[in-house]
């Protein structure tokens, strides 16, 4: 497939209502021309791997978006894994101090995947970072949890907010640890056909 110049009109679906996946591509100077947040099913298969996971929500968004042929979809899935567990986004504030007392003092992982949907054709990428997260006291634990940033983030932290004093090193992407990988994501909408 031969890649289309700005004048072909390309118009770009985001399909996500995360406000951090809308800031990080104003980064890069792009500006959905619609934002459609796909409604699809985030309960993880028994036994499902977290890196399988998340590939696997990632393309269930982009296929559940309904396209016009001048529309290019972007979607993502970013989910946190330590070992085998997959962390996603709690469920209240017990499970989310659950999961940094879990987290505290060790590496995880965090995978986002992200995937760009033209017509009948998909590309994917899954960018997996590694992350460490310094040992909490029960004084910075209760802190952040009294700052209500852990809700609708997966692993019940953000790096880009008050959590980023308890990450002490990281390995990989840092926008990718926010939710979307920039170099990676300009790479796929390239692809694709998308300028900007």
């Amino acid at each position: 497939m031969t890649a289309l110049s700005a004048d072909d009109g390309l118009k770009l679906v985001l399909g996500s209502g995360s406000p951090r996946r809308l800031e990080l591509l104003a980064q890069l100077g792009i500006a959905p021309d619609d934002i459609r947040p796909p409604d699809v099913d985030e309960s993880p298969l028994k036994a499902e791997q977290p890196k399988q996971y998340c590939a696997r929500i990632a393309l269930a968004k982009a296929a559940a978006l309904k396209l016009a042929p001048d529309e290019v979809a972007l979607c993502a899935d970013t989910t946190v894994a330590l070992g085998r567990r997959i962390m996603g986004k709690p469920e209240d504030e017990k499970e989310a101090a659950q999961f940094l007392l879990a987290l505290s003092g060790r590496r995880h992982r965090v995978i986002t995947s992200v995937v760009v949907r033209r017509g009948g054709d998909i590309w994917a990428k899954d960018i997996v970072t590694a992350v460490k997260m310094k040992n909490l006291s029960d004084e910075e634990l209760n802190g952040y949890l009294a700052t209500d940033d852990w809700r609708g983030k997966a692993g019940g932290y953000a790096i880009q907010g008050p959590a980023g004093a308890f990450i002490p090193w990281i390995q990989g992407s840092y926008t990718g640890v926010v939710g979307l990988p920039l170099a990676e994501t300009a790479a796929l909408l390239r692809t694709a056909g998308y300028r900007w």
